[in-house]
């Protein structure tokens, strides 16, 4: 070969190693990944997310992408943030964060695969067909939030028998509101106790439902599942000190934050099955062959030093019973 030729010839591959190396970036696949919270708020979610795809072969950045939105407890931002990862054209987008992120993206799109949490009836909301057979082009994890809210009230009552009367905080805007606010007054009732419904959903109203319970005398207080209060938690646990109130909630971040006890599922656990679902989709499954995964995980943490602050002895044999005791 002439020098000349093979000056050319190199120069022709050496051109083309930027092409070959894009083309080798595009065939990674996307992931789109929207949740209602900011990633600060929730940076074990995405750490368990990660888990998920590990444990399927998958390591973000060598050979799956994820392009992340955080609405930053902002519902109205959902919408378009699942467009946006729609109009990008991703594998598939998961919904993080629960209702009503999974019916943003599916108003967002019919055909890309969705991967979602939910706290409601996926079936009774419109998302599946049915939990075994979806159906269409979601499928995700759930967690059906009335058993557990009676779960929830049912360890307060044990631990502040004579509060008389209970209040109920929760956000009319979430649309599993009714749901969840429906098992806990059957069980109140079950249970003889009075319960009084609050709503919030910001935070001045936030304030109001406080003072209204100050001077209602409320023995106790039964916080919702809902991603405004999440994002709200430290200011929750600062009014009910304030007020002196008992607080339970659903996720053990309330209790890191100061309220009395929580109750709820592991979002450590659902959030590596979505890694999981996801892995198995970009791996030809489709999501209206993949199940509903009801999750299972609970996790009860009491925080022991609030329960001090209160006056409130709690028993041993309840937290021995307890995932975690914060002293």
């Amino acid at each position: 070969m002439r020098r000349r030729e093979f000056i050319a010839g190199l120069g022709s591959g050496v051109a083309a190693w930027p092409l070959a190396a894009r083309a080798q970036q595009a065939a990674i696949p996307m992931i789109g990944f929207f949740h209602i919270m900011s990633a600060e708020n929730v940076p074990h979610v995405v750490a368990s997310f990660r888990q998920g795809l590990g444990e399927a072969g998958l390591v973000e950045g060598r050979n799956v992408r994820v392009e992340y939105r955080w609405a930053e407890g902002h519902y109205d931002r959902l919408p378009a943030d699942a467009a946006d990862l729609a109009r990008r054209d991703v594998a598939v987008i998961v919904a993080g964060g629960g209702e009503p992120a999974p019916q943003a993206a599916k108003a967002a799109t019919r055909t890309i695969p969705i991967v979602f949490t939910a706290a409601g009836d996926p079936v009774k909301d419109g998302l599946v067909a049915s939990l075994n057979r979806p159906g269409g082009n979601a499928t995700g994890i759930t967690v059906f939030g009335g058993s557990a809210a009676t779960k929830r009230l049912q360890l307060l009552h044990e631990v502040v028998p004579k509060a008389g009367s209970t209040a109920y905080l929760m956000n009319p805007s979430n649309p599993n509101a009714e749901i969840e606010m429906q098992a806990v007054q059957s069980a109140a009732a079950s249970l003889g106790q009075q319960m009084t419904v609050v709503n919030a959903n910001n935070e001045g109203e936030l304030d109001a439902a406080f003072a209204a319970m100050h001077q209602q005398h409320t023995g106790a207080l039964l916080i919702a599942s809902d991603s405004f209060f999440f994002w709200q938690r430290e200011r929750l646990a600062a009014l009910a000190a304030r007020y002196r109130i008992p607080a339970m909630s659903y996720l053990r971040e309330f209790a890191y934050a100061g309220c009395l006890m929580t109750y709820g599922n592991s979002l450590t656990e659902a959030y590596r099955l979505v890694g999981l679902y996801v892995a198995r989709i970009l791996r030809g499954e489709k999501p209206a062959d993949l199940p509903v995964v009801q999750s299972t995980k609970f996790e009860f943490v009491i925080n022991l030093k609030t329960a001090k602050e209160l006056g409130i002895e709690l028993p041993i044999s309840m937290q021995l019973l307890a995932d975690e005791v914060i002293e």
